[in-house]
Parts: structure tokens; sequence; C-alpha cells
């Protein structure tokens, strides 16, 4: 491929596009197969919990609130129910998808493997959206919490009184800076952060138990408010059963344990083919994480329930998303509660730091894959000032409210999990594991079920989440479309026998017949022969060889290229190859042989019959249609070069 001259970028250009990795273009030789490296590199297990531990338990920092406004007096019970769900139900299904994607690919790689061409390109567009609503609202919700703890601590309240949409929006730009000038995930910090900020939760627990104890009359208070707005236990059970969907944020963190897996140290023999002992630790990593979470979930929400009035609860109160902050500041003073809210603050900034790391890791691998994202979008500075702007957005839209956000995050991380335990069934069920598909499939119906009544219960989740699926797939196939005419085959091998065609035609002038195959019979191409040499006034002497395309999946975007080499008919030399586009592929495959001979190329179509935009349709959608003027667009943007660009001719 012809090199050209082009103006250098100027200096803001290339910084923000610094790292662009452009996947897909170019054609030439592969660089050889590196030995596999071993999968070993890494932190241990219970570091790396930390690393998703600032998603998971910083989620302390709002849920008792969220829980309490929710569920009222129902809330410890409603919450022990959510722990049920998530020691029986997500940890499970998540253990299982560490061992089907010990990579860090999740459950929407499982699910993508079990779809094929566009329904399954838009099943994963739409899982996608949810992710990013997912870890979008972490981001957003995270600074508002942060913001909520800086605005109602004693010390700065006067200061920064109804100033919460600034603070947060702060927050988020902080963020946005960070990453823009380069962001590593920190084990290290994260570990600290989850350390201090756990070890001060036990204390404030702690000391809310204590007073528990102590003062007996807050638990005789909350069982006779209960009986006498519940009636008998098994009201308050069936009460507690239908509300625990409101509280599913203490399930977020699952994906994200997934997410971290690369960076599990594992055994020394591990492989990236075979990583036995990484899928061992991850799921000590998950078990651990969701029994600490569970312990926590249940303790904080029975001390804040039985010890903070339910009118401190509501908005504009000052348990209104502070829920133990508001206990640390109340039973241990104003010193120790400011250094819970500077370690809340901390912490849920860091989680921010790690939904943002999540969504620049999530998108590029699919999109690009695709054809789904713009160029720059495989930078990473761009997609960050697009998720920075997203995010002021957002907070513009809920007032900067964690309450009001409650229902767009739980609905990103139930979609999540549905998916997750929908995956695991059918992954057992291919297994033939009828115990776990049948285990799997009750639990996916519970996943289900939950998802349903918060979607029911707080249709704005599904709105946002419907939002994002939108843009993205809007997004999606606009750049698909843009880049319609883009070379696409990542890399050309011939074998042997199409070598030797090359090979033997390049004594000559190098012609090949692009043949849509049919019958295969020796008339078809007896008489293609014809027609092409009545068309174009090709002499009799001039040989050809036939090129024939199979598509195979056509929405797939990038893929190499095989070409195999066959005699049909005892004189007919054809090649065959299979790919997502005919002209992509021919264009790929014109250009490899320009490239490998350093001779130019001659290929001859039939013109095809139909409306020009039907024909353009067929071949977005199902990579045919009419190739002859197709292929010569893909060769002039791939060989700005007229005079090195393979020819193309039709009749």
């Amino acid at each position: 491929m012809a090199t050209t001259e082009h103006p250098p970028p100027s200096r803001l250009r290339a910084w923000m596009l610094e790292g662009l990795s452009d996947m897909g273009k170019g054609h030439g030789p592969q660089r050889p197969h590196a030995e596999p490296e071993p999968a070993h590199k890494g932190q241990p297990w219970y570091r790396v919990m930390c690393l998703t531990g600032v998603d998971y338990f910083s989620t302390l920092g709002y849920q008792p609130g969220i829980a309490a406004l929710a569920a009222g007096l129902l809330s410890p019970i409603a919450t022990i129910v959510l722990v049920i769900v998530t020691l029986a139900g997500a940890l499970p299904v998540y253990r299982r998808v560490a061992e089907e994607s010990p990579h860090g690919e999740g459950s929407i790689a499982m699910l993508e493997r079990l779809l094929s061409f566009w329904k399954g390109k838009l099943f994963v567009l739409t899982l996608l959206g949810f992710a990013a609503t997912d870890f979008l609202i972490t981001i957003t919700l995270s600074a508002a919490d942060a913001s909520t703890h800086l605005v109602e601590n004693p010390h700065l309240n006067e200061t920064l009184h109804d100033q919460q949409m600034l603070v947060t929006l702060i927050l988020v730009a902080l963020l946005g800076a960070v990453f823009l000038k380069g962001f590593l995930e920190a084990i290290g910090v994260a570990v600290a952060l989850v350390v201090t900020y756990l070890s001060l939760n036990a204390v404030v627990v702690a000391v809310g138990l204590w007073h528990v104890i102590t003062e007996g009359h807050v638990v005789t208070d909350w069982t006779d408010a209960l009986t006498a707005e519940h009636g008998n236990v098994f009201v308050v059970i069936g009460m507690a059963l239908i509300i625990f969907p409101k509280l599913a944020l203490g399930m977020s963190g699952f994906e994200t344990g997934v997410a971290v897996m690369p960076h599990v140290k594992g055994d020394p023999d591990d492989t990236e083919e075979q990583p036995k002992g990484r899928i061992r630790d991850t799921k000590k990593l998950l078990t651990a994480a969701a029994l600490i979470m569970s312990c926590f979930l249940i303790t904080t929400s029975f001390i804040t329930t039985l010890l903070i009035p339910e009118k401190d609860f509501e908005e504009g109160g000052p348990a209104n998303g502070r829920a133990l902050a508001y206990l640390a500041h109340d039973y241990l003073g104003g010193a120790f509660g400011t250094v819970y809210d500077v370690s809340t603050i901390a912490i849920l900034w860091f989680a921010g730091a790690s939904a943002m790391a999540g969504l620049l890791n999530l998108m590029p691998r699919y999109l690009p894959r695709y054809g789904m994202a713009p160029h720059w979008a495989r930078a990473v500075r761009p997609m960050v000032i697009v998720f920075t702007l997203v995010g002021f957005l957002v907070t513009w839209i809920f007032d900067a409210d964690v309450d009001a956000q409650g229902g767009a995050y739980a609905t990103g991380v139930l979609v999540l999990i549905s998916s997750a335990a929908i995956a695991v069934t059918i992954a057992a069920r291919k297994a033939g594991q009828r115990n776990w598909t049948i285990a799997f499939g009750v639990i996916s119906a519970v996943f289900l079920y939950t998802t349903t009544v918060n979607v029911i219960e707080r249709p704005d989740g599904v709105k946002i989440g419907a939002c994002f699926i939108a843009g993205i797939i809007l997004i999606s196939l606009l750049s698909r479309l843009l880049r319609a005419f883009e070379l696409r085959v990542t890399s050309v091998t011939l074998d042997p026998m199409a070598e030797r065609f090359v090979r033997d035609i390049a004594s000559r002038k190098i012609r090949f017949i692009a043949n849509e195959p049919d019958n295969r019979d020796k008339a078809e191409y007896r008489d293609k022969i014809e027609q092409i040499r009545q068309d174009n006034d090709v002499p009799g002497q001039e040989d050809f060889v036939f090129v024939e395309v199979t598509v195979t999946d056509p929405s797939e975007f990038e893929a190499g290229l095989t070409v195999r080499g066959e005699v049909l008919h005892d004189r007919y030399r054809v090649l065959t190859l299979e790919s997502s586009s005919v002209p992509n592929a021919l264009a790929a495959f014109l250009l490899h042989v320009r490239d490998t001979t350093g001779c130019t190329p001659h290929i001859y179509f039939e013109w095809t019959e139909g409306n020009p935009f039907a024909n353009f349709l067929r071949f977005f959608l199902f990579g045919q249609g009419e190739v002859a003027p197709v292929t010569r667009e893909v060769l002039r943007e791939a060989e700005p070069d007229r005079a090195r660009r393979p020819r193309v001719h039709t009749g």
C-alpha cells in the first residue's frame, strides 16, 4: 500500500489521539505469533478484590439510606432477602462466569458467542447500553453522594449550602481531567482506600450495635411498629420478598469482579489458555467480597433503620444519602465523622475512576470489531471527554440527587446480572449439566422477576438505559455506514495452490474474473470467460483465474482472509475466499497480489441488475449487492495513488 505525504497533525490533535491504534487498516503480512506468555503475572486475589471493592464496597456510602427510604421499617428484613439472593444467586452465577470467561470478558462475551449475524450484534449493543448505564450512573451517583458528604459535613455545611450540583459537576470534571492526563489503576491505592473505609465502617457498625443493645427500647419500638404496620411475621416476610428488588444496588460489583480477572496472579504454571489458578482465585475474590458486603449490608441496614428517625432519611434530611456518616458524626463526634467523610468521598471518587476505566475497557472491546466506532473512539482522551460530558448531562437531569439515580443504577446492575444468569444457564445446558441447568434457570427467573419489579417501580432506570441503548445503536450504525468503504481485512493468507496460481499468472498480465458461484459446472465458467472477452475486448490468448467469495457472517467487520486454490473440470483455476463482505475481500486480495508480485492486477465484473440503493443496502447488511463499484471505491480509499491501484473492469 502506498504511503502518501500528510501534513503533520496539530499538537492538540496529536495529544488527543495519542495511542490511537488503527486496527483493520493495512493488509501486509502479520507479525509472527509469539509464544504464549504465562498468565500468572499479577497480584494476589485479596489485593485485586480491593480493586473491585472500590465499586462494590463504596455503595455502603448510600445503600443504607436508599434502602431505608425505599423499604422503611422493612429495610433490615428486605436486606436479609437481598443477601440470600446475592449469596445463593448472584455469587454462583458469577463464579460460573469466571470459569467461562477467564480473561475478564464477562457475561456479554458469553452471550455474544451464542448469537451470530445482526441479531447478535444488536443484542450485544443493547447489553452495552445497560452496561453504560451501570458504569456512567456509578460515576454520577458516586460523585453526587461524595458531594452530599461534603455539603452535609458540619464544618462545610454553611460554605457549601445549596451547592451540591456544582460540587458534583466539579468532581465529575476532576475525574475526567485525571483520565485526560493519564490514569493507571493503582491496586495499592485501592487496597489503602478499601481497608481504611471498611475499618471505619466496622467501627461505626460496632458502636451502632452497642447503642442498639444498650438502648433496648429501640428494638422493641421497631418490632412494635412493624407489627402495627404489617401485622404478623408472615406478612412481614411476604412484604420483604416484594420490596427487596428496591434494594438491588447492594448487588453491584459482580461484573467488575469478573472484569478485573486479568489482574489476578493465579498459579505459576497458569497459561492464557488454561488459567486454572486465576479462575480458582477469582472465585475466592468473588466469594470473599460477597460475604464481606453481605455482613455490612445486614448490620448497616439494621442500625440505620433502628437508630435514625425516618424523617431524617427523606430528601433534604441530614441522613439522606449519608446514613452511616450521620451515625458517625452523631455517636463518635465531629473529628471521627470528618475522617469518615473524607474516607467515603475518597472511595466514592475512586469508584467513579474504576467505572470510567471499565467504560474505556468495555466499549473498545466490541464496537471497533463491529465497525461501529469512529476512528477517534480508539483513543482514550476523546472517549474520556464524551463520557465526562454525558456524566454532566446525567447529573443535570437527575439534579445531582442520589435517590433519583438509584433506579437507573439498579436497572443497569440487574439487567447485567440477569443476562449473566441466562448465559450460565445456557452454558450449563450445553455442557449437559442437568442439575446446574435447573438451578441456574431458577436463579435466572428470580433475577428476571427482580428486574421487572424494579423497572415497574422505577421506570426512570429503563428510560435512561433505553436512551443509552438508542444512542449506542444510532451512533454505531452511522459509524458503520460512514466506514462502509473502509478496507477492513486484517490479513491475507494463500494456501500453496493459490500461491501457485498467482505466481504462474504473474508472468503475464494478471487477470481475475469475479464470479458468483452458482452450479459451478463447466458451462458456467466457459460462458463467463466468453462474456468477459466480448464485453472487454480481451484477446483470446489471455488467461484468467476465477475468484469466488462466499459471505459468512455479514455483520462482522474485521477478519483475516484465507484464499484457497482449486482446479475445476481439469482446466479452470478458481480461488475461493470466505469473508463478511465480497467487495472488501476482493479489494484486499487484489492489493495483496499487487504487493507480493509487484504487478498491477486486473479484475473483471458483470454489472449487477436492480435498484442501486437496494443494492447498496444489500452490501451494507449482507455483504453483497453492487460489487464492482463498491470494490473500486474500497480500492480508491485504500490506495490513493491511482497509478498503483488495481484495475477494475465492468461490462
